[in-house]
């Protein structure tokens, strides 16, 4: 496997991994990668990178600053060993960038909702250790320094030890001033030598001060004295200073005791740390190549989309598609030298290494790739000048190890397979080895420039020819992988572009036999005809897409329209009921007057006013057959295309409103109207308009009457501030619409959400009780309350 990992360059994917690592937590887990041949591992470290992917699209960021490797600093603790102040600040400020990475993994999972399964699991393994953190910050500034406050003791020693530096500055200072010293010094000045605070004096003047020399220049012409006045004070300086250092070393010594207490929750959050570090790089590693997650499999199909070598530069590469292990298990790519064979070969086996190290890879979405238990290569000119062999010897060499271990289970690639030996020997070593190979079930893709294997695949079952396109015109490959098309010979079309004689070349085709001819002849129709019908499945598929975009155009049109129609049809009955309820209105007044007057002894009779109302009641408008034809099948049409779940909605049986909570079938839904739960067909059901439903709504809000709230409230996702503001107009709506009980559902979680509401309801003056769900009403997760 070392020598396939070399000669792939997996060493070099790993260096370019390495760029967009955090810490070195990450970084030796890089180190360290090799390809697996599990397929369940594999599919784990897949699914774990495409979580990190989701979490750099949807945040941009993750947050890793401040987390280093400190597991060696625990360890030392761990066996009574003493940490000094920038150790110990490092593991604080890494305990920190752990705690932050598990509050920002948790808040996307718990409160935003997002399926991070892996990430979490991760994330929750790490123990927040705050005290540790805690204890360290406050004695241990950012810088590595003790702070004062680490101690009383510490604190008194320090003012002790600022107090006898000002005296001694003070002294120093006033003899520097002095107009009958300043003559004797070399420098106003005072400076420091050996720790102790001194003046540069002239040599001449040395027994004018007396104290102790500590120092002279370099000439001897200045002492650095210090005067003898200073000498006792210089002496608590220095004893106070020693107290200093032992009463921090005592501090270390405490706070390192701390961290050995601890020790393994650190080291088991470092664990997690180097795991989310590698997760988020091999992340960001996708997101630069634009990569993604294949699909896999243990039976040695791949299906490549626009593959792309990941160490060529955008302006260099050119995505490929290739299949393998389906219908054929040998791919023969024929053609001649720096055609691009090599780097087809070595994007398929380095592509096939990443898929295996749980790295996306560089190819469009669906592509497919296979899990290997080996992977074989034979590739480049590799001979062993020690063993004196040639290139042909070396190649043999490495093959006949190959041989000797491949199995239906193994993926194989040869590089010019049959190379540097007689043409015609070499060529039918090549395909006897090809042969052998496929027998034994394994999954091979081989380049070579024999002419004698252009014809090997269609000879074959099970093996499929391919080439890479060269560009006559240009006298250039375009490094484009043609599938089925064997690679034919250009050195006539090469030659006489750049100007050899056409007798020349007339007399060099003489020179090969009508078959090769023939061969030849094959495979330039077939790259015509795949070229021909590229071009036309491309046609067709523009066609396709326009033809998909009209048909969307067409229905929405369609939608319009019958939106329309339905609402001109609304418009005019409400019109007609208007009309109606306006004579109705005079009528009943007519009516009342005519009973005035016959009560007045006018001759009225009873069965014409009976008639009058009767008639009235008959002007109501009716609709005709077709009209209600119109707007049953408008019923079903909306019924069937807008009705969703948590739709407002018209029982048309019942007259009654309500509101979707499940949607059964395309025909059925479950309807909630008021306490009731009921299923109801979706021709029964009229969906009502966003305005109207505004509008009953703020008729609730005013009478209190006819408004639809349901029997509980779901806060699981919901942010802690925008969740206390639904619990009080849920609240509000809920006492509106007459319920004596309700449940605020919002989950256990952190226990953040939970204890806001408790308190909320508590406060609230129309909450006469709360307590906890039942057994069967979703325990601590829920929350009852009952309504005065």
């Amino acid at each position: 496997m070392e020598r396939v990992l070399r000669v792939l360059e997996y060493n070099k994917l790993k260096s370019q991994l390495q760029e967009h690592v955090s810490s070195s937590l990450g970084k030796q887990l890089i180190e360290t990668l090799k390809p697996s041949t599990d397929l369940e591992e594999v599919k784990k470290h897949q699914a774990e990178t495409s979580e990190g992917a989701q979490v750099l699209r949807l945040k941009g960021h993750v947050p890793l600053g401040g987390i280093s490797d400190v597991r060696a600093h625990a360890k030392r603790a761990q066996i009574g060993g003493s940490l000094s102040a920038s150790e110990l600040i490092s593991v604080a400020s890494t305990i920190y960038g752990g705690r932050q990475l598990k509050k920002f993994i948790e808040t996307m999972v718990e409160e935003e909702g997002i399926e991070l399964p892996l990430l979490y699991d991760y994330a929750t393994r790490i123990e927040p250790l705050t005290d540790i953190e805690r204890e360290i910050k406050q004695c241990i500034d950012d810088n590595g320094h003790v702070l004062d406050s680490a101690s009383a003791a510490l604190r008194t020693i320090r003012q002790q030890i600022r107090s006898f530096e000002s005296t001694v500055r003070s002294k120093l200072e006033s003899i520097t001033r002095s107009s009958s010293t300043q003559k004797m010094l070399s420098d106003a000045i005072v400076t420091i030598r050996n720790d102790r605070f001194v003046i540069p004096v002239k040599q001449e003047y040395r027994s004018a001060f007396g104290g102790i020399v500590h120092d002279q220049s370099a000439s001897g012409a200045t002492l650095f004295i210090e005067p003898q006045a200073i000498v006792t004070i210089n002496n608590q300086l220095r004893e106070a200073k020693i107290k200093e250092t032992h009463e921090v070393e005592r501090i270390l010594v405490e706070l390192s005791a701390l961290v050995s207490e601890h020790a393994e929750s650190i080291l088991i959050n470092m664990e997690q740390l180097a795991i989310l570090d590698f997760i988020f790089t091999k992340a960001n590693y996708a997101k630069r190549l634009k990569a993604s997650a294949p699909r896999l499999n243990d039976k040695g199909f791949i299906k490549i989309k626009k593959a792309r070598h990941p160490l060529l530069t955008d302006e260099e590469v050119v995505p490929i598609d290739v299949e393998l292990g389906d219908s054929y298990r040998s791919l023969i790519i024929t053609g001649p030298n720096t055609g691009g064979k090599t780097v087809t070969l070595k994007t398929v086996g380095l592509l096939t290494l990443m898929a295996q190290s749980g790295l996306h890879v560089p190819v469009e979405e669906e592509s497919e790739m296979a899990v290997y238990q080996q992977i074989f290569a034979d590739i480049g000119d590799e001979q062993s000048i020690e063993q004196s062999l040639s290139t042909f010897s070396s190649h043999m060499t490495n093959i006949v190890d190959i041989i000797s271990k491949v199995d239906f289970q193994s993926l194989v690639l040869f590089d010019e397979l049959g190379a540097g030996t007689d043409p015609t020997e070499g060529a039918a070593l090549a395909i006897s080895i090809l042969d052998d190979v496929y027998n034994r079930g394994a999954c091979v893709v081989a380049t070579t420039h024999y002419s004698e294997l252009k014809g090997y695949a269609y000879n074959r079952e099970g093996a499929m020819n391919a080439s890479v396109e060269f560009d006559v015109e240009t006298l250039r490959p375009t490094y484009r992988l043609l599938i089925g098309v064997p690679g034919r010979s250009n050195a006539f079309a090469i030659s006489r572009r750049l100007g050899l004689d056409e007798r020349i070349i007339d007399r060099a085709k003489e020179q090969i036999d009508s078959e090769s001819n023939q061969i030849e002849n094959m495979i330039v129709s077939l790259e015509t005809s795949q070229k021909s019908a590229e071009t036309e499945r491309n046609a067709a598929n523009q066609v396709r897409k326009e033809a998909e975009q009209l048909k969307r155009e067409i229905e929405e049109q369609l939608e319009q329209i019958e939106e329309q129609k339905e609402r001109m049809l609304k418009e005019a009955e409400d019109k007609a009921k208007q009309a109606v309820e306006k004579a109705k209105e005079e009528a009943e007044f007519i009516i009342g007057e005519l009973r005035e007057m016959q009560k007045k002894g006018v001759q009225v009779k009873e069965h014409q006013i009976i008639d009058a109302k009767k008639h009235l009641e008959q002007a109501a408008p009716i609709l005709t057959a077709k009209q209600k034809k119109v707007k049953k099948e408008a019923a079903k049409a909306r019924a069937k295309h807008t009705i969703k779940v948590g739709d407002d909605v018209k029982v048309l049986s019942f007259g009654q409103k309500g509101h979707i909570i499940e949607k059964i079938n395309e025909t059925e839904f479950n309807v909630q109207i008021g306490i009731m739960k009921m299923k109801v067909k979706a021709d029964d059901l009229q969906l009502l308009d966003k305005p109207k439903q505004q509008e009953t709504r703020m008729i609730a809000t005013v009478k209190g009457n006819d408004h639809h709230v349901k029997p509980e409230l779901d806060l699981r996702g919901e942010r802690y501030e925008d969740a206390m503001q639904k619990v009080e107009k849920y609240i509000d709506d809920a006492l509106l619409a007459g319920y004596h009980q309700v449940s605020i559902i919002h989950g256990k979680g952190t226990g953040a959400l939970r204890k806001g509401v408790k308190q909320l309801v508590k406060q609230h003056s129309r909450v006469k009780s709360a307590r906890d769900g039942g057994m069967n009403e979703g325990g601590l997760g829920n929350t009852v309350i009952e309504l005065k």
